[in-house]
């Protein structure tokens, strides 16, 4: 899935007001926002921007976001309950942009009344950026996918917590999903894993728990995702372009 210029100055474009819209809907997680309300936002931002939500071009998914709460892993549908001080709040987006999708999404900590359990959160969370800042810096022509999974792997493993297996980061461009998948763990010999190459464009996602790494559907909604064990889940995402001279964030 090599992009030609013209299309990565696109996906650039889509990329930064995607970027855009993430961070002003990180603004709204506070102690009482209503994560459907935040929904609502990135509908109008993406309005405004000249774009469609990505994630309302997957069949039967109805909502602009996906935000999950504590032990949600992925694919929450936003909640109509008030965040709490005390909750992880993740928030993924996505941006259909002339033609073009770009992905990300983020996780932030609502500081509650035991400082313990903040510090531990907060620690988690900085972990899974660490991870994914240092995945995207190996994406670059020659080397593989198995060097970002193994990256993730060792990041989030020798800080104690479990990278979940099941979920995948993955290509992007005019398909929301497109090869190669990326895991977030190394499942085979990495020399048997694709290699990068100039002008992919990548969705690198660091998903990972505080616990162990098996996931359960949470309810009878079909879409949200939650950690097994009900620990803390972490999601850290960004749309890239890897070119000659070393990766580029797009988002």
């Amino acid at each position: 899935m090599i992009k030609t210029p013209a299309e990565i100055a696109i996906i650039t474009q889509g990329g930064r007001r995607l970027a855009y819209i993430r961070d002003q809907l990180l603004k709204q997680v506070v102690v009482g926002a209503v994560p459907l309300d935040i929904d609502a936002l990135a509908q109008k931002l993406i309005t405004e921007a000249g774009g469609k939500p990505s994630f309302m071009t997957v069949n039967g998914y109805k909502w602009a976001t996906c935000i999950s709460v504590n032990d949600g892993v992925v694919h929450g549908i936003p909640p109509k309950i008030p965040l709490a001080a005390g909750d992880r709040v993740g928030v993924d987006v996505g941006l259909l942009y002339q033609g073009f999708h770009t992905d990300t999404s983020w996780s932030v900590y609502l500081d509650g009344p035991d400082e313990q359990r903040n510090q531990q959160v907060r620690q988690f969370l900085q972990v899974g950026e660490v991870a994914l800042k240092k995945a995207i810096q190996i994406a670059s022509p020659g080397n593989r996918v198995g060097h970002i999974s193994q990256t993730i792997q060792q990041e989030v493993e020798q800080a104690g917590y479990s990278v979940v297996k099941s979920l995948v980061g993955h290509g992007v461009g005019r398909a929301l999903h497109e090869p190669p998948q990326i895991p977030g763990i190394l499942t085979r010999p990495l020399i048997k894993t694709p290699q990068l190459q100039d002008r992919m464009v990548l969705a690198i996602e660091v998903i990972y728990n505080m616990g162990r790494p098996e996931i359960v559907y949470a309810n009878d909604d079909g879409w949200t995702l939650a950690t097994a064990d009900g620990s803390i889940s972490g999601l850290f995402e960004q749309t890239i372009v890897i070119t000659e001279s070393g990766p580029i964030v797009l988002t």
